[in-house]
């Protein structure tokens, strides 16, 4: 399994900035982090390391190509619980990532549920949360399938989170073949969710991983938020039970995985020393 980083290594940074960064530490892999639909001021300006979703997907590629990077995964978490409307990462740039990623040779785009915003979403049911969720992935599964990508649910809210609600999604997009999962070890464990769980069940459905270990401090805001953004410790020195995801997921062929952490460079590298050590 390669182990890549999350391009955020450096506040107000283009991407090629954090792909020289991440080269000079000895990675050679990363997930397009962050994407827009359209034009980003910041990022045109260079001070934010988003790429947009309109852009050449070749030109994302040589990009790579000149820090010796390749693409692991293409990043458009969305809003998928609450109401559609122009304003909210959804279906449309989903599909857009889509598109970018089959041009290329990326395997997988990745996305999310995300917490409601809404007092529409929140007063919905576990079933119901999970339809609306299905309904906006359904026409991005179909053009994965066709593509050749595969869509891949990330664990970041009240459904995704647990076992029974990623059940529930691919129950109701009759478990698509395009549909997978990218396991966020930190998310799943905030959300009360329990990754060595979603670990065993989904084991042949998890492509990608988010690798995240989470301090003592985070053990009282547990249940009470949905995804953790980024740590800021080593894998294997927190409270995540890391070790047993690797257990699982050590001989599932899983291709590439990313450190979710923003530290100095020895953090990194002691991550990735654990999860070797780990049989990653």
């Amino acid at each position: 399994m390669k182990i890549g980083l999350f391009l955020l290594i450096q506040a107000f940074a283009s991407v090629e900035q954090q792909l020289k960064l991440a080269s000079e530490m000895g990675f050679d892999c990363a997930d397009v982090t962050d994407t827009n639909s359209g034009g980003s001021m910041l990022g045109t300006a260079g001070f934010s390391p988003t790429i947009s979703l309109d852009d050449n997907p070749f030109d994302v590629k040589r990009l790579f190509e000149k820090y010796n990077m390749t693409i692991s995964t293409i990043c458009a978490h969305a809003n998928l619980l609450d109401p559609t409307k122009p304003s909210h990462y959804s279906t449309p740039e989903i599909m857009k990532a889509i598109h970018m990623a089959a041009a290329i040779g990326v395997k997988d785009v990745v996305t999310t549920d995300s917490e409601p915003h809404s007092e529409w979403a929140a007063k919905l049911t576990m079933e119901q949360r999970a339809f609306v969720i299905a309904e906006k992935l359904y026409e991005p599964c179909r053009l994965a399938a066709d593509y050749g990508v595969r869509v891949l649910l990330e664990p970041h809210g009240p459904v995704t989170d647990s076992v029974e609600g990623l059940r529930l999604v691919f129950k109701n997009l009759d478990n698509a073949p395009a549909l997978g999962i990218n396991l966020d070890t930190g998310n799943s464990w905030i959300g009360l969710g329990d990754p060595v769980a979603i670990a065993k069940e989904f084991k042949s459905k998890i492509h990608h991983i988010h690798w995240k270990d989470l301090g003592p401090e985070w053990v009282e805001k547990r249940g009470k938020a949905f995804g953790t953004g980024f740590s800021n410790i080593a894998i294997g020195d927190g409270v995540v039970d890391i070790k047993g995801v690797c257990e699982v997921l050590k001989d599932a062929n899983i291709e590439t995985s990313t450190l979710e952490i923003i530290a100095p460079k020895e953090v990194l590298l002691k991550s990735v020393d654990f999860l070797r050590s780990c049989g990653m």
